[in-house]
């Protein structure tokens, strides 16, 4: 976890594939172990496990090579429990249509979306025929706080259960930052790399990215190394603040929909003695970040998705990890938005 000035980033969760009903119990308890160890207390618990029961059921039922990604998440001094599921079919056309009571093209009473949607503290979600869904959940046991400028996931390749890739999100002294690493490698030493960095960026400095890259790389000359990149979101003056080492890829898009790369220089944080520099790029109204690992193929546009701009950069991430991750890689995306 990386928590400064209260904003805080979510752990790396649990991923569970779900391909049988069997798949929904072990969530269900699952969810409500994490809602306990959270201390979300009886009723909102037993919400959750209602969210989780439906969310899986859903899935069996509605979806093809579906998987939900369940995690802690913590911000300003608050925890709860995040749940997102992502499927590869067949899609919906009208999400807001199905998520409403009676609704069903299963034959069922048609109550699973809208018993999700009363009982969740946050719901955000994305559909297209033809190519899935993603539902992304939060359940709070008060007021939820306000969505987060910033979301992302990773996951680890397949025959792993811990990924090299991460990322982190952080506001220090009013500066607002990202992160994303890949360990290199895959397995253990890989994550551990990354959780050095993600150690290193919670305590580093306030600072421009290029003085974060520095600190990041001379704190991790114990680990195998990583690739790594910082941005700084700088929405008042139009700017994105970028500084890489190695191959992250970071891209801004624009309010309609078109693409400019950022530029990461060659090296590994923690190895060598990389020279770090950081460039400034417009950001316009509407425009994303989106920062990703090489384990997710840069050949993604975002003019594929209809309004998938305009929803949460966490179902945005998950949207994108979904179709252009690699399956013999780890994989992280991150995306982030103006909060003014």
């Amino acid at each position: 976890m990386v928590t400064v000035n209260g904003d805080a980033v979510t752990d790396s969760g649990i991923w569970f594939r779900v391909e049988a009903g069997s798949a929904a119990s072990a969530v269900r308890r699952a969810a409500e172990r994490l809602g306990s160890q959270v201390e979300m207390g009886p009723a909102r618990i037993a919400d959750l496990a209602i969210v989780a029961a439906e969310l899986t059921s859903n899935l069996v039922k509605h979806a093809d090579e579906g998987v939900l990604l369940l995690r802690p998440v913590r911000r300003g001094g608050e925890a709860g429990v995040e749940l997102v599921v992502i499927d590869s079919g067949p899609g919906m056309a009208d999400l807001t249509v199905s998520s409403r009571d009676g609704h069903s093209t299963a034959g069922t009473l048609g109550i699973g979306l809208g018993a999700i949607v009363r009982q969740a503290s946050w719901f955000d979600g994305y559909s297209l025929p033809g190519r899935g869904t993603v539902l992304a959940v939060q359940v709070w046991p008060a007021a939820p706080p306000r969505p987060s400028w910033a979301g992302a996931l990773a996951r680890p390749i397949i025959g792993e259960t811990v990924s090299g890739d991460g990322y982190a999100v952080r506001v220090a002294d009013g500066r607002h930052q990202v992160l994303v690493s890949d360990g290199l490698g895959h397995g253990p030493l890989a994550a551990g790399a990354t959780e050095a960095a993600l150690a290193a960026f919670r305590d580093a400095p306030a600072g421009p990215p290029a003085t974060v890259v520095g600190h990041l790389h001379r704190s991790m000359s114990h680990t195998r190394g990583a690739a790594l990149a910082v941005a700084e979101l700088l929405p008042d003056a139009g700017t994105v603040r970028y500084a890489g080492l190695g191959n992250i890829a970071g891209v801004i898009v624009d309010g309609d929909g078109q693409r400019r790369g950022l530029v990461s220089l060659p090296g590994i944080a923690g190895h060598q003695r990389p020279t770090v520099r950081e460039y400034d790029y417009p950001f316009g109204p509407g425009a994303r970040l989106v920062m990703h690992s090489d384990g997710v193929v840069d050949r993604w546009r975002l003019t594929d998705y209809p309004g998938l701009a305009e929803q949460s950069p966490l179902v945005m991430a998950a949207t994108l990890l979904r179709d252009a991750g690699i399956r013999r890689d780890d994989a992280c995306v991150l995306v982030a938005r103006s909060w003014t």
